[in-house]
């Protein structure tokens, strides 16, 4: 066998050889924390956990050193995205997109590092993320192990966000607080941008614009990264699918679509499926025109990026 024969082909995203070879195309680049230059907001790293390998970045705003008497300030749980797969919390792409959220919105944020597949298969990234929580509200008493969450964060409104893969654990995150609570947070909202969600049916105008081969590919990644799975109808992958749907564990919900992200379809169809489960709080939904999946970590100063970002803003305010 050669060395080269590839098992998995997942463009742009990793190939796996048949030796077992993981080779990451995307998403391997580390920014170090830092204090921004720009923003002067700060961020460290942080480890949650040793055995499972978990950590996080923090960000805190430069009115944390400004402001006198210290005022408590929104905490923002972040998920990058990714398919499961690629990415990490000290991605340039997210390193500058939360250096810029946390000083437009003046918020506290914790990225989080989830492992990653094939070589931690889901459900790894879900069990990683709920241990990241319970450790951020661990400090919710002031007495936790990281002083900036101690000092800085109002665990009274805190909000979870991730774009793709990491809004799909956004919302599954705030599915399990509502299902089994997490002592000392109160969650107030979640932020989904072009959440990754699927399912064995077509939803919406999915029929017309998501090639065979598309969709294809989006339920391969899924069963790659999740080889334990029921398929696409998972209710990890499809909340339509989730009997406990309408206990979510927030107030409010806002879901960005993009119009030409194959993924379009599934964020409307979230939010139709949302407000018709019985949860008591309030979606809202927004599609940009004319722009991809991820268009605003791509080009985050063109016009849709930066409407984006002032709803977010205005949201976690």
């Amino acid at each position: 066998m050669s060395n080269e024969e590839l098992a998995y082909d997942f463009p742009p995203m990793l190939k796996v050889y048949k030796d077992g070879r993981v080779e990451r195309l995307m998403g391997t680049d580390i920014a170090p924390p830092s204090t921004d230059p720009k923003t002067g907001v700060q961020s460290k790293d942080v480890v949650i956990s040793q055995e499972p390998a978990i950590s996080a970045r923090l960000y805190i705003p430069k009115s944390t050193t400004t402001s006198s008497p210290q005022t408590k300030l929104p905490l923002l749980i972040y998920f990058h995205g990714g398919g499961f797969c690629v990415q990490s919390s000290s991605s340039p792409t997210y390193h500058n997109y939360l250096n810029a959220l946390v000083s437009e919105a003046n918020v506290v944020a914790v990225s989080v590092d989830y492992r990653l597949a094939p070589e931690h298969p889901l459900p790894a990234a879900y069990e990683d993320s709920w241990a990241a929580l319970k450790w951020v509200a661990s400090h919710s008493d002031g007495n936790g192990s990281e002083d900036w969450l101690n000092s800085f964060a109002d665990f009274q409104r805190v909000f979870f966000s991730g774009d793709s893969a990491g809004g799909n654990l956004a919302h599954n995150m705030a599915l399990k607080v509502g299902c089994e609570g997490l002592a000392g947070v109160n969650l107030i909202g979640i932020v989904l941008v072009h959440p990754y969600f699927w399912g064995t049916e077509p939803v919406g105008g999915e029929e017309s614009t998501a090639t065979a081969a598309g969709r294809e590919f989006i339920s391969a990644l899924w069963r790659f990264t999740y080889p334990s799975t029921s398929g696409s109808d998972d209710p990890f992958f499809n909340p339509g699918k989730d009997s406990k749907l309408g206990e979510l564990g927030c107030v409010k919900v806002l879901v960005f679509v993009a119009e030409k992200d194959i993924l379009k379809d599934r964020g409307v169809y979230y939010s139709e499926i949302l407000r018709k489960s019985g949860w008591k709080g309030v979606v809202e939904l927004i599609e940009a025109t004319g722009e991809g999946h991820v268009f605003h970590l791509e080009d985050p100063t063109c016009d849709n990026a930066v409407a984006l970002e002032k709803k977010i803003v205005a949201f976690l305010n």
